[in-house]
């Protein structure tokens, strides 16, 4: 892959990770609850669910789920179900305040989060159909399509994590405010109904 193949897969990877998706929504929400530390588990879960998408599409198995409608709609289906249940979860969490006797649920929470950030990834079928429109573009077939795939991922990877983080510690600056009960409440209310958002429109959308 040449500096100038890569830079524009460089460009194309970063407009993905900027834009607006369940996997910012999953950053924001944890960076503004527990904070950085505990959203980084999230977003390495998101990382490590990235990374199983591009190798389902080095094995050709992106393809399967292109072309397959009923592939699709059960991973689609089933990604719109997982983010609804967030939602709904996130919806009815209790305003516990931040700094309250509450310590032990946050690490017991943290714990979920590196699952999390893997489902939250893995089951959007949209990520790997559009991963495997995308990568193929940028690899050279008279050359060794392990390394070129391996540098893809170390790519993708280190754009994600940048934005994600980006994105989760924006949210930490806020993090003051959810020591009010009333602000939490609201701030569960928000994040809940964007993951149902989230998970409505990918059950209602084709491909």
């Amino acid at each position: 892959m040449s500096w100038t193949m890569w830079l524009a897969f460089l460009a194309a990877a970063l407009v993905i990770a900027v834009s607006p998706g369940p996997g910012a929504v999953l950053s924001m929400s944890t960076g503004l609850r527990y904070g950085y530390g505990a959203a980084l588990r999230a977003i390495a879960g998101l990382q490590i669910a990235l990374l199983l998408q591009l190798g389902v599409v080095a094995l050709g198995l992106g393809a399967v789920l292109a072309t397959s409608e009923t592939a699709f709609a059960v991973v689609k289906f089933a990604g719109a179900a997982y983010l609804i249940w967030l939602g709904v979860q996130k919806w009815r969490s209790p305003p516990e305040p931040i700094g309250g006797d509450g310590e032990g649920q946050r690490v017991q929470s943290r714990r979920q989060l590196y699952a999390q950030g893997i489902l939250v990834n893995l089951t959007n079928p949209k990520a790997i159909v559009f991963i495997a429109a995308l990568v193929p573009q940028f690899i050279v077939p008279d050359r060794p399509q392990w390394p070129q795939f391996a540098i893809i991922g170390a790519t993708m990877v280190a754009v994600d994590m940048m934005v994600m983080s980006c994105y989760a510690l924006l949210a930490t600056r806020f993090r003051p405010l959810l020591r009010n009960p009333r602000l939490l409440r609201l701030q569960n209310r928000i994040f809940g109904g964007l993951f149902v958002g989230a998970g409505a429109m990918l059950a209602a959308s084709s491909r």
